[in-house]
């Protein structure tokens, strides 16, 4: 803990919070995703791991609301599929920096924010701890630039199969105020 004190930040220097502890790493990596219909997957000899459901991309005033793309999708995927947070069993969310988490979850949890920001009645809510990045997320495995969308898919993917769940979620940031969201529903054993 003394020595992750004693990093210096990323950013507003000398009295930022973002330091090499608390951030995503870029690692190394690769993945790739074989997209296609399920008729054609079993008629090609594969068995599909996880349908994708819906999707949505979205997009904020980097201002300041650069990195709350998960706030501002996670709403929008659930309606067009016709799902509410109590119906996903599996969160994986990208996590940039620890605070950019932090900052999703407060903004996902208030009405106020909801209300000012969103045009909403109400907060959004936000997923359960017991559901949310359980395998790790990219604070602790890492941040492969033009993987981790990947990660995240398949390890929703593999996470309902695990835990017998029917639902995941899946929600990133991305840079000038974008952000993203998925719905993955799984693949019948």
């Amino acid at each position: 803990m003394e020595q992750m004190g004693k990093l210096k930040p990323a950013f507003v220097k000398p009295h930022g919070t973002v330091t090499a502890a608390n951030s995503s790493f870029l690692t190394d990596g690769a993945s790739a995703v074989l997209i296609m219909s399920e008729e054609k997957a079993v008629a090609m000899g594969f068995k599909p791991k996880a349908y994708l459901r819906d999707f949505v991309y979205v997009s904020q005033d980097p201002k300041d609301q650069l990195l709350l793309g998960p706030t501002y999708s996670t709403p929008k995927v659930l309606e067009r599929a016709g799902l509410s947070l109590n119906d996903i069993d599996v969160f994986e969310f990208h996590e940039a920096f620890a605070g950019q988490i932090m900052a999703n979850l407060k903004a996902m949890d208030s009405d106020w924010f909801g209300q000012t920001y969103m045009g909403r009645k109400s907060k959004v809510g936000t997923p359960p701890m017991e559901k949310f990045n359980l395998w790790g997320g990219s604070l602790s495995l890492g941040h492969p630039f033009g993987a981790t969308g990947c990660r995240l898919v398949t390890t929703v993917a593999h996470r309902l199969q695990k835990e017998g769940g029917q639902y995941g979620l899946v929600a990133a940031c991305a840079a000038g105020g974008q952000g993203h969201a998925m719905v993955i529903e799984a693949y019948p054993q």
